[in-house]
C-alpha cells in the first residue's frame, strides 16, 4: 500500500453518524446517507471487507468516490511472533500522520485456548503509570490511540487468523477448534484505557454492537490501575466487565508498585468498585494480583486481601510475575502461590492462578513494550517478518 493511501482517513472506527458525514461530503442525498452508512458498516464489521472496491452494494461510482477520500487500512504488521504455547504477538505500526512519515508502534496479543481465544488490545502508545513490575511502564507515553486504531487491532487479528466467515487462516496451527476464533477481548495491553476514555468507549461500542463486531459486553473486560473517577462512568457508559490491577493490600506498598495509588488509595478504589453499575454475583469484578517473591505474597497479605474485598462480588486472578530485562522483582515460588490461593479459596473467592502465556516471546502480562531493543540472532530467528 502506498504512503498516499496510508494517510487517507480510514473508515474503521467511525460511528454511524461519522459515516453519514463522510457520505454527505461526497454529495450523497440526506435521505440515502443512513442506508449507505449501514451498508458500509455491514461490509466492515460483518464481512471484514479489506477494500472499498469489494462493497458491491454501493454503486461503482460511489465506491470510486469513497476510495478517493478514505481507506480501510488496518495497522501494519511489522513482525509476528508465535510462542511455543501458541500465543501470537504482533508488533504493529500505526498509520502515519503525514506523507512519507512512519506511525508509532504498538503490540497486540492473541491467546488461543481449545474452546476460546482472547485478544489483548492496547489503548495507548506507551503508558504514563510507571508501575514498577510492568515493562510497558518503562516506555513513555507517546499518545492515545483513536477508536479506529483500537478497532483496527481487532480487524487485523481477525484477518490474520481467519476469523471472518468464509476466510481461512494462513497458518491454523494452535488456533481454537471452534467457529469463532476470538471470543473475548481484554483491554490489558499497552496503556491505561481509562486515560483514553472516550476513544476506548467508542471503540468498544463498535466491538459490542449486535450489527458490528458482535462481542457480548460480558466478553469484554477493561483493566484499570485505578483511575477512580472514571470507574463508575465506565460502568454507566460502556457497561463491560471490569478488572482492577490491585497487586498490594497496603497503601505504602501499592504506592510503590502502582504509583497512581498515591492519588487514589486503596480505600477510594474499592469504594468505586462497590459502586460499579450492575455489579452482582453474575457480573463480578476481577482483581488482578501479581505474585512477587517476598514482596506481596505472604499469608498475611492473602488474609488482608480477603478482608479488603469483603462484600464485593469478585474473583481474584493470581498472576505469576513475568520477568523482563532489568526487572527488579522475582516471581513467587509455585508453592507460595498455591498457599496464597488456598487462603483466598477458603474465603469463598474464585482465585485461578493465571497460567503464564507467551513468556518466551515477551507477550505475557506486564511484558509488552514496543520500543525496539537489541536482540540476539537466536531470538530474531523466532520472528516471522510479514511486513
Amino acid at each position: 500500500m502506498s504512503n498516499s493511501e496510508y494517510i487517507k482517513p480510514t473508515l474503521i472506527g467511525l460511528s454511524p453518524a461519522d459515516l453519514g458525514n463522510a457520505f454527505a461530503a461526497l454529495g450523497v442525498p440526506e435521505k440515502a446517507r443512513r442506508m449507505r452508512s449501514a451498508q458500509v458498516w455491514n461490509w466492515l464489521y460483518a464481512r471484514g471487507s479489506a477494500g472499498i472496491d469489494q462493497m458491491t452494494t454501493l454503486s461503482k461510482e460511489l465506491r470510486g468516490q469513497l476510495a478517493e477520500s478514505h481507506s480501510l487500512a488496518r495497522p501494519e504488521i511489522v513482525t509476528e511472533q508465535v510462542s511455543s504455547d501458541g500465543t501470537r504477538k504482533w508488533l504493529l505500526r500505526l498509520l502515519p500522520d503525514k506523507p512519507g512519515g512512519q506511525g508509532p508502534l504498538i503490540e497486540t496479543v492473541y491467546i488461543p485456548e481449545p474452546s476460546r481465544g482472547t485478544l489483548c488490545l492496547s489503548s495507548q502508545v506507551g503508558c504514563t503509570l510507571t508501575c514498577t513490575f510492568c515493562h510497558t511502564g518503562t516506555q513513555k507515553l507517546v499518545r492515545n490511540l483513536s477508536p479506529g486504531e483500537i478497532v483496527g487491532q481487532i480487524m487485523l487479528a481477525r484477518d490474520r487468523i481467519g476469523d471472518w466467515v468464509g476466510v481461512e487462516a494462513d497458518d491454523p496451527t494452535g488456533l481454537p477448534e471452534v467457529e469463532r476464533k476470538i471470543t473475548n477481548i481484554v483491554l490489558m495491553g499497552m496503556g491505561e484505557p481509562l486515560y483514553n476514555f472516550e476513544h476506548v468507549r467508542d471503540a468498544m461500542a463498535i466491538a459490542s454492537a449486535s450489527d458490528g463486531l458482535a462481542f457480548s459486553k460480558r466478553r469484554i473486560t477493561l483493566s484499570t490501575s485505578g483511575v477512580v473517577p472514571e470507574i463508575p462512568r465506565w460502568g454507566e457508559e460502556a457497561n463491560t466487565m471490569l478488572a482492577i490491577s490491585l497487586h498490594a493490600v497496603r497503601d505504602e506498598l501499592r504506592d510503590e508498585l502502582v504509583p497512581i495509588n498515591r492519588k487514589w488509595p486503596i480505600a477510594e478504589l474499592l469504594e468505586a468498585c462497590r459502586q460499579y453499575p450492575s455489579l452482582s454475583n453474575a457480573k463480578r469484578i476481577t482483581f488482578e494480583y501479581v505474585m512477587l517473591k517476598d514482596v506481596n505474597d505472604s499469608i498475611s497479605d492473602a488474609k488482608e486481601l480477603v478482608r479488603l474485598l469483603k462484600g464485593i462480588p469478585a474473583k481474584i486472578n493470581l498472576i505469576p510475575f513475568n520477568p523482563w530485562p532489568g526487572a527488579p522483582y522475582e516471581c513467587s515460588t509455585w508453592e507460595q502461590i498455591e498457599t496464597f490461593a488456598e487462603v483466598v479459596n477458603r474465603a469463598g473467592y474464585a482465585s485461578p492462578v493465571r497460567s503464564p502465556r507467551g513468556r518466551d516471546i515477551m507477550a505475557a502480562c506486564g511484558q509488552l513494550k514496543s520500543e525496539s531493543v537489541k536482540k540476539r540472532a537466536s531470538e530474531l530467528r523466532t520472528e516471522v517478518s510479514v511486513s
